[in-house]
C-alpha cells in the first residue's frame, strides 16, 4: 500500500476569455472528497455576468477560429492531448480525490481516453466534408459542412474529465466555440484541462469554463438564445426538463441519460468469464456508470451458480483511499448518491428480493457502500425498474430467448446491453432484437473514441464520439451557382 501524494496546487477558479478569473460576484462552493467527506477546495461559482462575459469574449472568437485552416486546428487540438498525457499523474490524483474513483483506474483509464479523444477529433476533422449533387442542366450545386457557432457542454460527475472531453473536443474539431459547465461535486479536472487548453494555444474565448449550480448557471446556458447547442449528460428526469426549457430558441441537443442496462448470461457461456464480467458491469466505478449493467438475466440451468460466485465474488471487494495505488473500491460520489443508493437497498429489501451479497454501509467514514447483489428479483420490483446509480445488481432467472427479449426490452431506459454466449447466432439475434444503443457480446463496458455512443427511449438521442458527434456540431449549407 502507498498512497500517491494528492495535489496542491490547482486551479479552482473560472476560465474566461483566456484568463482564470474568479466569479464576477465572489461567490464560491465547497468540493469535498468522498473517502473522508472534508473540503478539498473552494471553487468559484458563476452567474449571470460570469455566462454574459464567456459570451461575449466567444462571439469575438469564434470566427477566427471558425476560419482557421484545419490543419492548424488539427494541430492546436493534438497538443491538447499531449498536454493532459505531461499531466496524467496529476490528472489521475485530482480526479481521485475529487470522484472517489481509484488512482489506477484514473490514470490507466480516465486520463488516457480523456486525451484520446482530443487526438481523435484533431485526427478526423479534415474528414467534415461536403458534397457535389447532381442536378438539373446548367447548375452546379455543393453543400459545405458549417459550425453552429457557440455552443454548450454539460457533464455529471461520475466521469468528469472524460465526459467533459468527450463534449469539448469534437465542438472544438467543429470550428465552435463552447462554454463547459461541469457537474458541483466535480469541478477539478475541468479547470485543469483549461490549463492545458490554454498550454495548447487555443486562441482566448474559444473555450470558456463556467462552474456552478446547474439550476442557475446551467439554466441561464438552456435558456440562452445564442447558444445553438448542448451536448448533455445526465439523469433522464433533467434531461426532459433541458428539452422543454430549451424548446423556445430551438437548441440542437445531444442527450446521453439514464440507463437500466440488462446484462444477460446464456447457459452455455464461458462461465467464469461471464461471472467476472457481470461483476465489472455493475461494480466498475461503484456502479456509478449510465451503461451498469444493473438488470443481470440468467439461464435458469444456471442461475444458482452464477448468484453464488457473483455473491462470493462481491463479499471480497473492500474499499479504501482512492488515493491508495491498491484502491479498487472507491466511495460513491457524493452524499446525495449515497443516501440515493442506501434508499434502494431498502426498498429491495421490503419488496422480497434476496439479499445475497453487502446492502450496508461500508466502514463509517466516507461513501462507501458494499457491492451488493439482490437474487429473486421480480420485474415489477423498484430496483428492477429505475436506475440506481449504484453498486446494487437486480438477478433474474429467465428460461425462454423470447421471454429473455420481453424482460431485457421492458424498461423505459435503452442505453446498452451484454450478453454472453458461446452461441454466435444467438449472440446475433440477442444484439439485434434488444432496443439499446450499445451492445456487448462477451465483453462489457467497452468505449473507443471513434465508435458513436448514445440511448434509445429515455436514455436519450444524438450521439457523442465518433464521426457522427463531430456531424452534430456542424450544420449544411446547400450553395447552387448557375453556369
Amino acid at each position: 500500500m502507498a498512497l500517491i501524494e494528492a495535489p496542491k496546487n490547482f486551479p479552482t477558479r473560472l476560465y474566461i476569455n483566456g484568463e482564470f478569473v474568479d466569479a464576477a460576484d465572489g461567490r464560491t462552493f465547497d468540493s469535498i472528497n468522498p473517502s473522508n467527506e472534508q473540503v478539498i477546495a473552494k471553487v468559484a461559482m458563476a452567474g449571470r455576468k460570469d455566462l454574459d462575459h464567456a459570451m461575449e469574449s466567444a462571439r469575438k472568437a469564434m470566427g477566427a477560429w471558425a476560419s482557421l485552416a484545419p490543419a492548424k486546428r488539427s494541430s492546436l487540438l493534438w497538443k491538447v492531448g499531449d498536454e493532459i498525457m505531461k499531466r496524467r499523474q496529476e490528472f489521475a490524483a485530482l480526479e481521485a480525490m475529487d470522484s472517489g474513483k481509484p488512482y489506477n483506474e484514473c490514470f490507466n483509464i480516465d486520463v488516457p481516453m480523456t486525451a484520446d479523444h482530443f487526438k481523435y477529433f484533431a485526427g478526423v476533422l479534415r474528414s467534415l466534408q461536403g458534397e457535389t449533387i447532381p442536378v438539373n442542366d446548367g447548375l452546379f450545386v455543393y453543400t459545405l459542412r458549417e459550425p453552429l457557432g457557440i455552443v454548450a457542454g454539460i457533464t455529471p460527475w461520475n466521469f468528469p474529465m472524460m465526459m467533459a472531453a468527450r463534449k469539448v473536443a469534437p465542438a472544438l474539431a467543429a470550428g465552435n466555440a463552447i462554454i463547459l459547465k461541469p457537474a458541483n461535486p466535480t469541478p477539478l479536472t475541468a479547470a485543469l484541462m483549461a490549463e492545458c487548453i490554454h498550454a495548447a494555444g487555443i486562441p482566448a474565448g474559444v473555450f470558456a469554463l463556467l462552474n456552478g449550480k446547474g439550476s442557475e448557471v446551467g439554466q441561464m446556458i438552456v435558456e440562452h438564445p445564442e447558444i445553438a447547442a448542448i451536448s448533455f449528460t445526465g439523469s433522464t428526469e433533467v434531461g426532459v426538463r433541458m428539452v422543454r426549457d430549451a424548446a423556445p430558441t430551438l437548441k440542437k441537443l445531444t442527450m446521453e441519460l439514464g440507463g437500466k442496462s440488462p446484462n444477460v448470461v446464456f447457459a452455455d457461456a464461458d462461465l467464469e468469464t461471464a461471472i467476472k464480467g457481470a461483476q465489472a458491469a455493475i461494480f466498475y466505478n461503484k456502479g456509478e456508470v449510465c451503461t451498469a449493467g444493473s438488470r443481470l438475466f440468467v439461464e435458469a440451468k444456471v442461475h444458482d451458480e452464477v448468484v453464488e460466485k457473483l455473491a462470493a465474488r462481491a463479499g471480497k471487494m473492500v474499499g479504501s483511499d482512492p488515493l491508495d495505488d491498491t484502491c479498487r473500491w472507491g466511495p460513491q460520489n457524493n452524499k446525495g448518491q449515497f443516501d440515493t443508493t442506501m434508499k434502494y437497498i431498502e426498498s429491495g429489501k421490503k419488496e422480497g428480493a434476496r439479499l445475497v451479497a453487502g446492502g450496508e454501509r461500508m466502514g463509517d467514514k466516507g461513501y462507501y457502500v458494499k457491492p451488493t447483489v439482490f437474487a429473486d428479483v421480480k420485474p415489477e420490483m423498484t430496483i428492477a425498474r429505475e436506475e440506481i446509480f449504484g453498486p446494487v445488481l437486480a438477478v433474474q432467472k429467465f428460461e425462454a430467448f423470447e421471454e429473455l427479449v420481453e424482460k431485457a426490452n421492458s424498461s423505459v431506459y435503452g442505453l446498452a446491453a451484454g450478453v454472453w454466449t458461446k452461441d454466435v447466432s444467438k449472440a446475433h439475434r440477442y444484439a439485434k432484437s434488444i432496443k439499446a444503443g450499445a451492445v456487448w457480446v462477451n465483453c462489457y463496458n467497452w468505449y473507443d473514441s471513434a465508435v458513436p455512443y448514445g440511448g434509445y427511449k429515455q436514455s436519450g438521442y444524438g450521439r457523442e464520439m465518433g464521426l457522427q458527434a463531430l456531424h452534430a456540431l456542424t450544420q449544411t449549407k446547400s450553395v447552387w451557382v448557375q453556369l
